[in-house]
């Protein structure tokens, strides 16, 4: 521990042991071998974050694996879309291999984090969860990096169903998945239209005697090649870390541009999408409604059919779509405003995620709550007026790993400058300028119901370095090359 550090513990603290508090911890410890300390604070008993919490049937990455793996360690396989078992087989591999695993501390719940000003530090109160005896113990740190991700893990997104307290069935939220659940020759009925229900519904129909995707409106569903001809051809005839990274640029720039046409052309793009789902459909199942969502392509995230496994399942005729509202749940069955009813034995409320800011913990400065509404983010990484806090928000029109490494280079290239400047502090601040014309922005500007309703709850973006997010390689740019000194006091 260095002289300046001296009444801290570590030098650094990260709060999440999913993909952005391994990248983070990885890219700390690189910057400055064997001169930090640092730890990864895990409320569960496994790392992996999302990865290990989320069980459901067919759970996988809706990203590309070559651009949500980490930079510094590519993903071993050749498949464009991972399973979830995978990507969490790799997390710990890529903790294990560089040596991040030995500064992990599972069961270590975060229930509060207080800037000292006096001492220059972070007061880090930690519970065990689940565990009544066991006493709050106390860390103090320099910094704190903050990988808690975006939604709550202990809730789900509340959706009114009418009814559905009647149900005499199984009622299941993905997010809270049973462990062997047996759904053998069970009628599902999935409620949701989104990227979970598209993953659950196909991956399902193995067993279930029926599988039928309820939804209340469409979304856009592109199918993706897990491993493409061209992919394949890639891979055979070159090196093997040649192709991994032509992969990785091709699905960046591809993205990029996909979202670009999208944006330019919606027109172009809607026929693009719907000639691509009606030549895998079946003949009894029309695009419109099932399939014609009432918004524009990329007003909210194409959702991603691996193999085009959702429409092979139509075709199959073990799954089937409806798109209706639900008028009331009975006893055993689910009345529809068309006046149809369904029988599932089964429902799973694939509803959408509750998003919370800091996995919910008290953030305080020198014992005043902040309010994390009514602050902007600097460069998307550090919270208005709050000492030596990094914070991890990922990409909307991007895989999320390339948000949370751009977040931790950043953390890392602030931390280099305050050392050579000798400051033991670092805080952004509005400059006079901005302080009563900066007109706040929502973090997500998407139109995803669960992003809509959070986005009044989650820190602000600005302009000029409290701008969001929006390009992947203009963010790393700015972020290893552009300005850190506007609105950052160091002292």
């Amino acid at each position: 521990m260095s002289k300046h550090d001296q009444g801290t513990d570590l030098d650094l603290i990260i709060i999440g042991a999913g993909i952005a508090g391994i990248n983070a911890a990885y890219r700390y410890q690189e910057s400055s071998p064997g001169k930090r300390s640092y730890a990864v604070l895990e409320a569960r008993e496994s790392i992996g974050g999302t990865w290990d919490l989320f069980r459901y049937p067919g759970i996988r990455s809706d990203s590309d694996i070559f651009t949500f793996a980490f930079q510094w360690n590519p993903w071993p396989r050749k498949e464009a879309l991972a399973d979830g078992h995978d990507i969490k087989q790799y997390l710990i591999d890529s903790a294990t291999k560089t040596g991040i695993i030995k500064h992990i501390r599972l069961g270590h719940k975060v229930t509060s984090i207080d800037w000292q000003s006096e001492a220059s530090r972070w007061k880090v109160t930690t519970s065990s969860p689940g565990s009544a005896k066991e006493p709050a113990t106390t860390l103090y740190s320099r910094f704190i990096y903050l990988a808690t991700g975006y939604y709550d893990y202990d809730e789900p997104l509340q959706t009114t169903i009418p009814g559905i307290g009647d149900f005499q069935g199984d009622v299941i939220h993905p997010q809270f998945w049973p462990a062997d659940y047996d759904y053998t020759g069970k009628n599902v009925v999935v409620i949701g239209s989104g990227a979970t229900a598209v993953t659950i519904v196909p991956s399902m129909t193995d067993r279930a005697a029926h599988v039928t995707m309820l939804q209340r409106s469409p979304t856009y569903i592109f199918p993706l090649p897990s491993r493409g001809a061209l992919s394949s051809a890639i891979f055979a005839a070159l090196p093997w870390a040649l192709a991994y990274w032509l992969h990785r640029v091709g699905w960046i720039l591809q993205t990029i541009f996909m979202i670009a046409a999208c944006r330019a052309w919606p027109r172009l793009s809607r026929r693009y999408i719907r000639y691509e789902n009606a030549r895998l459909l079946p003949a009894g199942v029309p695009w419109d409604p099932h399939f014609n969502p009432r918004y524009k392509p990329w007003e909210q995230r194409l959702c991603a059919s691996k193999d085009g496994d959702i429409f092979a399942a139509l075709r199959s005729g073990k799954a089937s779509v409806v798109t209706d509202t639900i008028s009331a749940v009975g006893k055993n069955s689910i009345s529809l405003a068309s006046g149809e009813t369904l029988y599932p034995d089964t429902i799973v409320t694939a509803t959408g995620l509750k998003l919370l800011f800091a996995g919910g913990m008290r953030v305080t400065v020198d014992g005043t709550d902040k309010d994390y509404a009514k602050s902007f983010l600097w460069k998307g990484t550090m919270l208005q007026d709050v000492p030596n806090l990094f914070f991890t928000i990922g990409f909307e029109n991007a895989a999320w790993t390339l948000g949370c490494d751009c977040a931790a280079l950043l953390a890392v290239r602030v931390i280099k400058d305050m050392d050579r400047q000798k400051a033991r502090v670092a805080v952004p601040r509005l400059d006079a300028a901005s302080a009563g014309s900066m007109t706040p922005k929502p973090l997500f500007s998407l139109s995803a119901t669960y992003l809509q309703k959070v986005n009044e709850e989650l820190p602000k973006a600005g302009t000029g370095v409290w701008g969001p997010r929006t390009n992947y390689l203009v963010d790393l740019w700015k972020t290893q090359y552009g300005d850190v000194e506007t609105c950052l006091e160091m002292r």
